[in-house]
Formats: C-alpha cells, sequence, structure tokens
C-alpha cells in the first residue's frame, strides 16, 4: 500500500479544532546534555537538557540531538518525543521532587495538550512551519529504570500510562521554547497514544486498520506488530 505523506487526515478546519482546546505551547526544547554509562548499550543518551533559541527539525530529529540505542530509539517514526508538563506534574507529586525538561529523555516539554491523550495519526503543526505527526507511545525499558534509580520504574510507569507520544516530521524547519502547537488534522477513529499503549480493543483496532485501508497512511510499524501480536488481523 502506498504511502500519501500530505493526505488531508480529516476536513475539520484549523479554526474548529482550535475551539476545542486542541493547541498547546512548547515549554522547553531538550536535546542530549551528555552521554552516559549505560550496562545495555555502553552509553545512553537519555540524559537531556533545554537549550535556547532555534533549533534545527530534519526527518530524523532535532540537530545536535542523537540516541544511543538505535534499535529501539530514534528512525522516522520516533524522531522526537514529547512529553507534557501535566503528565510530569503529577510523576513530581508521587515522587515527591520535580521532574526538570529534558528528564524523562523528551525532547519537548509542552503545556496543554496532553500527549499521552493525543490520537494517534493526528498532526501538529509547530510554530509557523513544522509539522509531526503522533505515532507511538514510549514504551520504558531497564535504561529508563536505571536513570530513575527505581529497578520497579518499568511497572510504575507502565501502570501510570502517561507515557507520552513519539512524533514523525513531516516537515521540518526550526523550533524554539514558547512556539505554539496546534491540531491542525486527525484522523477519524479516536484511538489514543495510551490506549494504544495499553492494548486496544477489538473496536479501537479495526478503527485503526479501517483508517489506514481508508487513508492510505500506513500505520507505524510497531502498531501493527502489537495489533498482529494480539490477534487482530486485517478484514
Amino acid at each position: 500500500m502506498a504511502k500519501h505523506e500530505d493526505t488531508q487526515l480529516t476536513s475539520t478546519s484549523e479554526s474548529a479544532l482550535g475551539v476545542f482546546g486542541n493547541t498547546g505551547v512548547i515549554e522547553h526544547v531538550c536535546v542530549v546534555h551528555a552521554l552516559k554509562p549505560d550496562r545495555s548499550n555502553g552509553v545512553t543518551a537519555i540524559d537531556k537538557r533545554p537549550v535556547t533559541g532555534p533549533v534545527k527539525v530534519s526527518k530524523i530529529g532535532l540537530f545536535a540531538d542523537l540516541q544511543a540505542d538505535r534499535i529501539h530509539h530514534g528512525g522516522f517514526d520516533q524522531a522526537i518525543y514529547a512529553y507534557s508538563s501535566e503528565e510530569a506534574a503529577r510523576w513530581s507529586t508521587e515522587l515527591g521532587h520535580e521532574i526538570p525538561a529534558g528528564f524523562f529523555g523528551e525532547n519537548l516539554r509542552v503545556k496543554g495538550i496532553t500527549t499521552s491523550d493525543a490520537i494517534v495519526g493526528e498532526r501538529w503543526r509547530i510554530g509557523k512551519h513544522v509539522e509531526v505527526e503522533v505515532t507511538l507511545p514510549r514504551v520504558p525499558c531497564s535504561t529508563f529504570a536505571r536513570h530513575m534509580d527505581d529497578s520497579e520504574w518499568v511497572s510504575r510507569f507502565t501502570e501510570r500510562g502517561d507515557i507520552g507520544c513519539y512524533l514523525k516530521v513531516i516537515r521540518v524547519g526550526k523550533i524554539s521554547a514558547g512556539d505554539e502547537i496546534r491540531v491542525i488534522s486527525r484522523p477519524t477513529h479516536t484511538v489514543s497514544i495510551r490506549q494504544v499503549f495499553t492494548g486496544p480493543t477489538p473496536e479501537q483496532a479495526s478503527a485503526l486498520l479501517a483508517e489506514e485501508q481508508l487513508s492510505g497512511s500506513l500505520l507505524p510499524e510497531k502498531i501493527t506488530r502489537k495489533l498482529g501480536q494480539l490477534g487482530f488481523l486485517y478484514a
């Protein structure tokens, strides 16, 4: 099935989307601060920190950022990791300390859009030019647990479900802290990143697959693999 990058996912106007509060703002843009030793891959790039000024966005992510584990992180479908300040605040309350921007390895700390509740396949315009597509949930790993110094972190992070979302870059450009995020299109299904992470219902899986066939825009390979593992097949 051919992939059409610029397929209009819905006929909903940008102004109509804005009425429902589908706008946010970038609070911080973060890139890797320093590589940390890690036994899984030798090093990890999870330690990210905010930077000032415009940052270039390419199809593979932010300029001056990197992923040490290219098997599980990075690639076109995971070019940028976004996490919301609202979700970070819930963790701050539970853990009893602040979660600084970039501490979870996120590239974007955003406000006004709860990243885990973003719809799979919706597109955002960031600033004037950059466009991204919501693709995948973040799956916690042992490196993340070691970074948090918590052997139970994978299960804790999974149980809460505030996982954040990965973004695919549709249109390159530059972004800065303070840039507006606006939802500019959505697929017809309503399946969120959180629902994909926790395991979609048969109805949600059918909606995802039907949207793929209707729009000609392929689901991320990791989602189709998960649907296959759960026993959901194309009609």
